[in-house]
C-alpha cells in the first residue's frame, strides 16, 4: 500500500490512521481506535473523529485478508487483474475465456489462502480451518465482485465477502453450460395447429413467471440486505459493549493501582508514626530525667553559695 501524504485538510491523517488500525490484528483494534479518535477530537477534527470511530473491527479472517493484500503488493495486483479478466469473460460468456480464467482462479485462491494462514500464524494468530475457508470466500469474491475488489484493493475489509450468487463457482465441473439452440418441435397436428393468439398467451406466461421469479429474487435481496443490516448493527453495539468494557477494565486496574499504592503508602506512615511516637515517649522521660537533675543542680549550687558565705563570716 503506498503511503498516504498527509494534506491541509487533515484527510492524509485520517486515512493513515485507518490505515494503522486495519493493520493491526482485531484484538488491538478497538483500544487504538479509541486512542486515534480521542487524538483527533484533542486536535480539534471532529470529523475525523467520527469517521475512526465509526471504523468496524475485522473478522480475524478479514484481518487476514487484509493483511495479504498489505505483505504481498505485487502478489494482490496480479490477482486483482485476473477478477478484471474473469468478470469480463463471464460478461460476455465466452466459454474458452472462463475454462482459462477459472482454472486459474482455482489454482490462485487456494495459494493465497495458505499464504494469508501462514502471515497470521507469523503474526502470532494462527487460522482454524473455518476461518481459512472464510478467507478462501473473501477472495473468490474479489475475483467475481468489483465492489468486493475496491474493498479488499484498499486493505479495509470489515467480514467476510460473499461471491455473488450468479458467478460461477470454483468447483470443477460446476460451470453453466453453454445455452443450445433450440431444437425444433416435431411437427404434429396440435403444434402446426396452435394460432397465433395461443402463442401470444403463452409468451405472456413465461414473461409473468420470469417477472414472478424477479419479485421474489428482489425480495430475497431485500431480505439479505436488511439481514445483514442487523448483523451490521449487533456487530456494533458488541463492539461498543466491548470497548466499554476494556475502558471499564482499564479504570478497574487503575483503581486498584492507586488502592495499593495509598496502601502502602498507609503503612508507610503509620510505621512512621509509631517511630514518632516511641520517640516521642523516649524524649519525654528524657525530659523528666534532665528536670530533675536540673533542679538537683540548683539546690546544690545554693548550699554551696550558703557555704561560701559562712566560709567568709568566719575568716574575718
Amino acid at each position: 500500500m503506498r503511503r498516504k501524504e498527509v494534506r491541509d485538510d487533515g484527510e492524509g491523517d485520517v486515512e493513515a490512521a485507518l490505515d494503522e488500525l486495519y493493520a493491526l490484528p482485531p484484538s488491538g483494534f478497538v483500544a487504538r481506535r479509541e486512542e486515534l479518535a480521542a487524538a483527533a477530537r484533542t486536535a480539534g477534527r471532529a470529523d475525523d473523529a467520527r469517521r475512526i470511530r465509526a471504523a468496524r473491527r475485522p473478522t480475524l479472517a478479514a484481518w487476514a485478508a487484509n493483511l495479504l493484500r498489505r505483505s504481498r503488493p505485487d502478489e494482490a495486483e496480479r490477482f486483482l487483474e485476473l477478477g478484471r479478466a474473469l468478470r469480463e469473460a463471464h460478461a460476455t460468456l465466452d466459454p474458452s475465456g472462463l475454462k482459462e480464467t477459472s482454472a486459474q482462479r482455482r489454482r490462485i485462491v487456494s495459494a493465497l489462502s495458505r499464504q494469508a494462514a501462514g502471515l497470521a500464524r507469523e503474526a502470532g494468530h494462527p487460522l482454524s480451518d473455518t476461518v481459512q475457508r472464510d478467507v478462501e470466500t473473501t477472495l473468490r469474491a474479489v475475483l467475481a465482485d468489483p465492489e468486493a475488489a475496491d474493498l479488499w484493493a484498499g486493505g479495509r475489509v470489515e467480514s467476510t465477502l460473499t461471491p455473488p450468487s450468479g458467478f460461477p463457482s470454483d468447483t470443477p465441473g460446476t460451470h453453466a453450460p453453454a445455452p443450445k439452440a433450440p431444437r425444433p418441435p416435431a411437427r404434429t397436428p396440435s403444434t402446426t395447429a396452435r394460432t397465433p393468439s395461443a402463442t401470444a398467451r403463452r409468451k405472456d406466461e413465461l414473461a409473468e413467471r420470469r417477472a414472478e421469479r424477479q419479485r421474489r429474487l428482489a425480495q430475497a435481496r431485500e431480505a439479505a440486505r436488511e439481514a445483514g443490516d442487523r448483523l451490521r448493527e449487533r456487530r456494533t453495539e458488541h463492539e461498543d459493549a466491548d470497548a466499554a468494557r476494556e475502558r471499564a477494565d482499564e479504570q478497574v486496574r487503575e483503581a486498584r493501582q492507586r488502592v495499593s499504592a495509598a496502601e502502602d503508602e498507609l503503612r508507610e506512615a503509620r510505621a512512621v508514626l509509631e517511630r514518632a511516637e516511641r520517640e516521642h515517649g523516649e524524649a519525654e522521660e528524657r525530659s523528666r530525667g534532665t528536670t530533675d537533675a536540673l533542679a538537683r543542680a540548683e539546690r546544690d549550687e545554693r548550699e554551696a553559695a550558703r557555704e561560701v558565705e559562712r566560709a567568709a563570716k568566719g575568716a574575718r
